[in-house]
C-alpha cells in the first residue's frame, strides 16, 4: 500500500524526518521505491535535467502527465506528486482541470503547485474535489524570470511575513505539505514550528520535516555542477563515463561480445547447415 498524507501527518507528529526525491522515469522509480523512499515528485525539474532547457517554463502538463505514468508504474508504495507546471493553475477552475487531468491520467497520489496569495484559492478547490494538493513557497522556479538572480527569499522582514503568512494560507485551504525552496534556515525553522503540516525544504536548512532533492544532483550525474543546497551521495557521472568508455575500447578491440554473450546453435541444426555448404541452392 502506498505512502498516504495521513502517513506524513503522522511523520510530523511523531518528529520523524523523512526524505522526497525526483524520479521521471520508470527504473529511477522502481530503485526509489527499493530504496524505501516515501515519496517521490515528478517535477517540473524535469525540463532542465531531462529535456535540456535552461528552465522549468517549456514543461507542458502533458509532459508531467507521460512522465508520471512511467514513475507511477515503478513504485509500489511510494506517493508520487506531479508538479503543475507553468501556467497550468491560473485560477480555481483552471487548476482544477488540470489536477484532475494528472490524477486521472497521470495516475499520481497528489499534485504539487507553487505560489502564495491566490493559490490559496486554488488549493481549496482542489482539495474540495479529493485531490490532495502539496504547496510551495520560497524560490518558485516558474518564477525564475520575475526573482532573476535573486534565488534565496525570505530575507527582508517583509519578505519573512509573506511566507509565513502564505504557508499559513496554504496550510488552512487544505495543502498537506509545503515545500520550502531557498528559505533562510532560522525562518523555515519558524515556518515549520507554526504549521500542523509537514514542511519539506530544499536549500532551507535541517529543520524542516523532510527534504527534497532532485535525482540528478544528489547522485552526481553532473560532473561540473553541484548545487549549493545538494549533496553528491555518488558520482554517477564518473562512472557511466568510465563504463562507456570501456564499452566502446573492449568492441573495439574485439573484446567484447564473445560466444558466452550470445547464444549457441544445437548441434543437429550445425550439422545441417555445415552439410548444406558447398552444394548448389535451387532455383
Amino acid at each position: 500500500m502506498r505512502v498516504t498524507v495521513q502517513d506524513l501527518a503522522d511523520y510530523k507528529r511523531r518528529d520523524e524526518k523523512f526524505a522526497m526525491v525526483t524520479a521521471y522515469d520508470y527504473t529511477s522509480a522502481q530503485l526509489v521505491d527499493r530504496a524505501g523512499l516515501p515519496l517521490i515528485l515528478v517535477g517540473d525539474s524535469l525540463g532542465t535535467v531531462v529535456q535540456g532547457h535552461d528552465s522549468t517554463i517549456p514543461v507542458t502538463l502533458q509532459d508531467i502527465v507521460y512522465h508520471s505514468r512511467m514513475v507511477v508504474r515503478g513504485s509500489q508504495r511510494a506517493m508520487v506528486v506531479g508538479d503543475l507546471p507553468f501556467m497550468s493553475y491560473r485560477d480555481a477552475a483552471q487548476g482544477l482541470e488540470s489536477a484532475a487531468r494528472l490524477f486521472q491520467e497521470g495516475r499520481v497520489q497528489a499534485v504539487k503547485l507553487e505560489g502564495g496569495g491566490k493559490m490559496a484559492e486554488v488549493v481549496a478547490a482542489i482539495v474540495e474535489h479529493g485531490i490532495p494538493v502539496m504547496g510551495h513557497l520560497g524560490y518558485t522556479p516558474q518564477s525564475a524570470y520575475q526573482f532573476g538572480k535573486q534565488i534565496v527569499r525570505g530575507k527582508t522582514r517583509e519578505q519573512a511575513h509573506a511566507i509565513r503568512d502564505e504557508a499559513r494560507r496554504l496550510a488552512d485551504a487544505g495543502a498537506f505539505a509545503v515545500v520550502l525552496e531557498c528559505v533562510p534556515a532560522a525562518l523555515a525553522r519558524m515556518v515549520t514550528s507554526e504549521l500542523a503540516v509537514p514542511t519539506i525544504g530544499i536549500g532551507s536548512g535541517p529543520d524542516t520535516d523532510g527534504q527534497v532533492q532532485v535525482w540528478h544532483d544528489l547522485l552526481g550525474l553532473y560532473a561540473d555542477f553541484v548545487p549549493r543546497h545538494a549533496k553528491q551521495y555518488a558520482r554517477l557521472a564518473e562512472t557511466i563515463e568510465g563504463a562507456l568508455t570501456d564499452y566502446q575500447d573492449e568492441v573495439r578491440a574485439g573484446l567484447f561480445p564473445t560466444e558466452r554473450h550470445a547464444s549457441s546453435l544445437p548441434e543437429e541444426t550445425l550439422r545441417a547447415l555445415l552439410q548444406e555448404v558447398g552444394q548448389p541452392r535451387r532455383a
